[in-house]
């Protein structure tokens, strides 16, 4: 089975980026879709955004440009590119990777989540 590592969370101030990693340890794209999601505390686990085999990408509403997924198929890596980020950006973020977005929660294969704190 495929293994999930996220990296590249932590702390930064409103306006500023960071890059998660999600790195798996076999071909990435074994997989149908790679997503991240994220869940704040007291809150539901969201999909901040998502990349098919083929390349295509969709994003939650609340992205509104700030945030770019993308994949490196040599290197079995897809990648959250961050920018202005926000305090309420602040959450676990989840890498995952399945058969499709709808039954991911349920069959897709999951990362340990990194930590992204936005504060000044």
């Amino acid at each position: 089975q495929v293994q999930l590592v996220e990296s590249g969370g932590g702390m930064v101030q409103p306006g500023g980026s960071l890059r998660l990693s999600c790195a798996a340890s076999g071909r990435i794209f074994s997989f149908n879709v790679v997503g991240w999601y994220r869940q704040a505390p007291g809150k539901e686990r969201e999909l901040v955004a998502a990349i098919g085999s083929g390349g295509a990408t969709i994003y939650g509403n609340f992205v509104k440009g700030r945030f770019t997924i993308a994949s490196d198929n040599a290197k079995n890596t897809v990648y959250l590119q961050m920018a202005s980020l926000k305090p309420e950006d602040t959450a676990v973020y989840y890498c995952a990777a399945g058969p499709s977005i709808m039954t991911m929660g349920a069959s897709g294969s999951w990362g340990q989540g990194t930590q992204v704190t936005v504060s000044s």
